[in-house]
């Protein structure tokens, strides 16, 4: 018998996010190596918008986005994680459309 598949549909104002893997050790500007154990202060995360609800206003399927990781749901599909999060709590969009930007690129 054939598996029956489900589209996952986001609702409201949920946003479904797959974390970037990390690359490991980072340099800062200065050329130091900081490596991947280093304990920092509160980190926030990028990550994929891969599903969005219907009263999400700002924040589009394949934009990348500034979040905490800490304050969100962890949802597994299929053996991959991802998380789950209100659009209010983005901190910031990576998107090619340039309406409002900083002028900082990634």
């Amino acid at each position: 018998m054939s598996e029956l598949k489900l589209e996952v549909q986001m609702l409201h104002d949920r946003v479904l996010v797959r974390l970037t893997p990390e690359e490991g050790e980072r340099r800062s500007t200065g050329g130091i190596v900081i490596p991947a154990t280093a304990q920092v202060a509160k980190r926030l995360a990028w990550g994929d918008v891969v599903g969005a609800g219907t009263n999400v206003r700002t924040v589009k399927v394949g934009d990348r986005v500034l979040f905490n990781p800490e304050d969100q749901f962890e949802v597994e599909v299929h053996g991959q994680a991802y998380l789950v999060m209100r659009e209010r709590d983005v901190h910031a969009v990576a998107s090619e459309r340039t309406e409002h930007g900083t002028g900082l690129y990634l």
